[in-house]
């Protein structure tokens, strides 16, 4: 269980910064910025659940290892459940800052 939450828990971050940095302050960061913000998303995940479940933090990534035969078809289907969740957590928690702000 600990790969489907650490898999749940870092796709929700690379939601939240880098849908984030995009659509809080994608003019002011361009898109060097705003490819800035996912991958120091994607390299703190990988430091921080790397060991535990591979880091894939997305669906893509997640079924090429399942094409590979690096993965079982059970743990694919969780992986993907788990990180569909973590991307619609990312989201709503987004979605409640990016409402939680004053209007300028």
């Amino acid at each position: 269980m600990k790969r489907y939450v650490s898999e749940l828990i870092g796709t929700m971050v690379l939601v939240l910064f880098g849908c984030g940095s995009a659509a809080i302050a994608g003019s002011v960061l361009g898109n060097l910025g705003i490819a800035m913000a996912f991958g120091l998303s994607i390299v703190a995940m990988a430091y921080a659940i790397g060991d535990i479940s591979g880091c894939h933090i997305n669906p893509a990534v997640s079924i090429g290892m399942w094409i590979d035969g690096r993965m079982e078809a059970k743990d694919l289907i969780l992986y993907i459940i788990f990180q569909c969740i973590g991307a619609i957590i990312g989201a709503a928690l987004l979605a409640v800052l990016i409402n939680s702000a004053p209007s300028l």
